[in-house]
């Protein structure tokens, strides 16, 4: 086999054995799950271990509290409900995220406006934000999408200028850092997922935190039911439902969390050296790292491939580099306002047709769609949990593919053909 020919194209590839993979586990977990399953305490109201969670990973993100739920698309909805948001409120959310972090606002009764993120940063355009605002916004959710903190003192800004809550989507972003301020402690609120793809998981499962007692004390009542502290048990004061989580999956993530630390650390290093390689390649550009990253999660490493510039284009490279044994993907096939759930306003019961004032269909965001359509690249973080030499192989994985672009392309244009 040709050393240099494309696996795609018959040559042998750069990488035969896997990377790391997730989730990582042993017998850390075993003993907490064993010793939850004899005690009988399996859920939350009578076990340790969803109450220990809670304070460890509050304190590990520099927060008064921390309130475990059941996924991280219910943490987002109590959070908005909590802060008071009202029937067709506005809530600003970036287009390029996972689609719960509108869908929540719509079962908030509450309209999310989409707005474009910056090219280079894959986060929200505070320019953006600021150009969203309308006298019924009362409310931002800005996502550190990829694990990397949005431009939190530019949105926290707005914020005050304009008096509105501000609710980090940190799903992505467990133990990383903004200023040297950890994610989840900036905004008013946080939401952290801990589904089976997130850098600390227990297959599902979600968490609130918050520095603001008052704020604490309302998502606790949502989250359980309507309770208060001083109310008895069949007493019930707000809407709201069983949201908490579970012993099991508490027992689970008290021994993730003590992992936490050093496979950010990994994660953080590995990142940061994948994207000084790439960044000589023409036509690539890793996800932008402003000073202001502390440190960077990296629940994938983003990339944008420029067609023209490398010689190839997004979807040939995929190909590519999936032969070579990288796993990867082109992430979001597109935008969140072009999602038919938006376009269409399939909202069920909340926010009538009649009452919403916004037509997505009218909603412009470039930069999202460009890098949708054509341009972005997707890296998992467990790839980012090896060593060095992993690391090396995807950069050598380009550079082979770049030295091979003509022939590529002229693959791909065949492939177009067929």
């Amino acid at each position: 086999m040709n050393l240099t020919k494309l696996a795609l194209l018959g040559g042998k590839p750069v990488r035969t054995q896997p990377f790391t993979a997730w989730p990582i586990y042993g017998k850390p977990e075993e003993k907490r799950l064993l010793r939850t399953l004899h005690s009988g305490k399996w859920g939350k109201l009578n076990g340790p271990e969803v109450a220990g969670f809670e304070n460890r990973f509050a304190t590990m993100h520099g927060c008064k509290h921390g309130i475990g739920v059941v996924n991280g698309t219910v943490s987002l909805r109590i959070a908005l409900l909590a802060a008071g948001i009202r029937a067709e409120d506005e809530v600003i959310v970036p287009t390029y995220t996972f689609f719960s972090t509108a869908s929540a606002v719509v079962e908030a009764n509450a309209v999310p406006v989409f707005v474009d993120i910056d090219l280079d940063t894959f986060n929200l355009d505070p320019k953006a934000v600021a150009a969203a605002i309308t006298p019924r916004t009362r409310a931002i959710i800005p996502v550190h999408f990829a694990g990397q903190p949005a431009n939190m003192s530019a949105i926290m800004a707005l914020a005050r200028k304009h008096k509105l809550v501000v609710i980090e989507d940190a799903a992505h972003a467990h133990g990383a850092s903004y200023r040297n301020q950890p994610a989840g402690s900036i905004g008013h609120m946080a939401s952290f997922s801990f589904q089976s793809s997130k850098n600390l998981t227990s297959g599902e499962g979600g968490l609130l935190t918050t520095n603001d007692d008052k704020l604490a004390e309302a998502c606790r009542s949502i989250h359980n039911c309507g309770r208060i502290p001083t109310g008895i048990w069949y007493e019930h004061h707000v809407i709201s439902g069983n949201y908490r989580l579970g012993e099991f999956q508490g027992a689970v993530l008290n021994a993730q969390l003590d992992r936490l630390e050093t496979q950010t650390k990994t994660r953080n290093r590995n990142g940061q050296y994948l994207a000084s390689r790439l960044a000589q390649l023409p036509g690539l550009h890793p996800q932008k790292r402003d000073a202001d990253c502390t440190r960077h999660s990296y629940h994938l490493f983003m990339m944008r491939v420029e067609g023209d510039a490398f010689g190839a284009p997004r979807g040939a490279v995929i190909k590519a580099l999936q032969a070579e044994g990288i796993p990867c993907s082109g992430g979001y096939g597109l935008s969140l306002h072009h999602q038919p759930l938006f376009r269409n306003q399939a909202f069920g019961p909340y926010l009538p047709k009649a009452s919403t004032k916004l037509n997505y269909q009218k909603t412009h965001c470039p930069n999202s769609d460009l890098i949708c359509r054509e341009q972005c690249i997707w890296l998992e973080h467990g790839i980012f949990l090896g060593s060095r030499s992993d690391i090396d192989d995807v950069t050598h994985a380009f550079e082979k593919i770049h030295e091979n672009r003509e022939a590529l392309t002229g693959w791909s244009k065949k492939q177009s053909a067929k």
